[in-house]
């Protein structure tokens, strides 16, 4: 399947006249600057980026040296970008960062800017890509974001310094926490530590109630389907997609924001998700398919190959934004995988559309990453016809497109 989406001349065209503008004012040369998936260093001429398609963006930089060499923290933040808008951040030379100006002077770049005075300074956006972004963001809405983001609306490990005191579980958390401890950090985390973080649903590691028993307590942690309806009533109006909206959000803020506070939300969703075994086979079948389609294509761009390896085959050890961390099997995710995979692939009945999720999921997890999990499970589809002890298999409601579906 292509990772992107390509469009004719006349689709292009139409997205010059109708994509928003991100007009982007005295960004000094060498800022490492990211839209998206897209990432590149600025060059001397660069004044933003033209041919933007409407709907949710993640727009991240770090501030560079003036050799180019050494980089601040990732400073990231989400817009909704609408048909036509111009939207205008210049930057701030003292305090390294891209600011907002004010609506008088934004009018008149947009004038400017619908003149085409700007346009030999603006990069297209590379709408090759979208295709993959798209499959990264499909469930953040402006509500999404207006709920979550933080005051201010940036997204930056030097606003997170509070953090550094939890105690780090694995290589990735410890590397993250590292960075906020180096002194080119120190003076930035210092002069904003005051500054509010995201507004993350708030989800208890262990179900506590004081008027059950020791039994049924151990029963609602081994299985969190009671806590995750819970959630979704309280925190979600019962509505599952904004939940994967959060679950969506935190892994940009994360992987491309380098958030420490957006990883751990992100582990503990997915933690909250693969601990419940009534919901994915019973009565969230619908939301744990849209779960494991999210997942799936967080983890493939994950380990997407750099710009500068060609093909589009995944190789273990190649990642341009995940790092060695993800290699070994003491991150939690192998551990969690570990569990969930036999409760879908041996169980004796499940959800079509969940089984073949849940396979492509194992197998980009075992090519990519050389994973083995080890069980009895009966997930080659020739075979499972003549096995008596093969799931019954749910007939699928076609919700995985027919390029995606597992051979």
């Amino acid at each position: 399947m292509a990772s992107g989406l390509k469009m004719d001349e006349e689709t292009a065209l139409e997205m010059v006249k109708k994509g928003a503008t991100l007009l982007l004012l005295n960004v000094p040369q060498f800022t490492l600057f990211g839209v998206d998936t897209q990432v590149f260093s600025v060059g001397p001429n660069f004044m933003g980026i033209k041919m933007v398609p409407p709907g949710p963006h993640f727009i991240y930089y770090c501030a560079a040296n003036k050799e180019g060499k050494e980089f601040s923290p990732t400073v990231g933040f989400f817009i909704i970008a609408h048909p036509s808008e111009v939207i205008v951040r210049e930057w701030h030379q003292q305090e390294e960062r891209l600011a907002k100006i004010s609506e008088e002077e934004e009018a008149r770049y947009f004038e400017a800017v619908k003149r085409f005075e700007f346009d030999h300074h603006l990069g297209p956006y590379a709408l090759d890509h979208f295709g993959e972004w798209k499959q990264l963001s499909s469930y953040i809405t402006k509500d999404t974001i207006e709920r979550i983001e933080p005051i201010g609306g940036e997204i930056s490990t030097v606003y997170e310094s509070g953090l550094i005191d939890k105690t780090p579980r694995t290589s990735m958390e410890k590397r993250l926490v590292e960075q906020l401890r180096d002194s080119k950090f120190a003076t930035s985390t210092a002069e904003k530590s005051q500054k509010q973080g995201c507004y993350y649903t708030d989800i208890p590691h262990v179900v506590k109630h004081k008027d059950i028993s020791s039994e049924e307590l151990t029963s609602l942690n081994l299985d969190k389907t009671k806590l995750l309806e819970a959630i979704l009533m309280k925190d979600f109006r019962g509505d599952e997609d904004l939940l994967l909206g959060e679950l969506q959000f935190s892994f940009i803020a994360f992987m491309m924001g380098q958030s420490l506070e957006a990883f751990l939300q992100w582990k503990t969703l997915l933690s909250l998700l693969f601990s419940c075994t009534e919901a994915p086979l019973r009565t969230r079948s619908q939301l744990f398919i849209k779960f494991i389609g999210v997942l799936y294509y967080q983890l493939k761009h994950g380990f997407r190959k750099g710009e500068n390896n060609k093909g589009n085959s995944l190789e273990k050890g190649s990642s341009l934004f995940l790092d060695d961390a993800w290699f070994s099997k003491d991150i939690f995710l192998f551990h969690l995988c570990k569990e969930f995979f036999p409760l879908v692939l041996e169980a004796q009945v499940v959800d079509g559309d969940l089984l073949q999720w849940t396979r492509k999921l194992k197998g980009l997890l075992e090519r990519v990453l050389g994973w083995e999990f080890q069980f009895n499970a009966v997930d080659a589809m020739d075979d499972e016809e003549d096995d008596e002890f093969a799931p019954v298999v749910v007939l699928p409601n076609d919700a995985i497109p027919s390029e995606d579906r597992a051979s």
